[in-house]
């Protein structure tokens, strides 16, 4: 079987339609930005992923559904860092540091997410930047973003 389409995802759907059998194809944060691989579900099905689009798969994603089963995507727990700044400027201080290593991030609520790295973690303390060092499952890949130094 080859998935050139994500058919929606299970946050969008009513509880009536998750009430069908469901498989799951685990992934790496990194694999979701991948158009192109060949998975397995978690129960032994190989399937293809050719996307036509050029879009980041995320947690939830369904890529095959007919009237007794979906395959939907679910995300591996990922070594981060979870920021909780107290302030707007420990918010500022901490997204700048950040910036200037051209570290990706991603937000939930009032957390800064950033995948581990001991040099964050050491300036967080540096900077007395309460954080929590943790596994976790994001909902979409850590993606850079583009940038120049022109």
């Amino acid at each position: 079987m080859i998935i050139e389409e994500i058919q929606g995802n299970i946050a969008n759907l009513s509880n009536d339609e998750k009430n069908i059998h469901i498989e799951k194809v685990y992934m790496e944060n990194s694999d979701l930005v991948k158009r192109i691989q060949r998975v397995t579900t978690d129960h032994g099905k190989e399937i293809g992923i050719r996307l036509n689009k050029p879009v980041d798969l995320q947690y939830g994603d369904i890529l095959y559904r007919d009237e007794k089963n979906m395959i939907v995507v679910d995300v591996n727990s990922e070594d981060i860092l979870v920021i909780k700044p107290t302030s707007i400027k420990m918010m500022g201080e901490i997204a700048h540091q950040l910036g200037n290593r051209h570290l990706p991030a991603q937000f939930e609520g009032d957390e800064m997410l950033v995948q581990y790295d001991y040099l964050v973690e050491d300036l967080l303390k540096s900077l007395e930047i309460p954080f929590e060092h943790t596994e976790r499952k994001v909902n979409k890949a850590f993606r850079h973003i583009g940038h120049s130094h022109d």
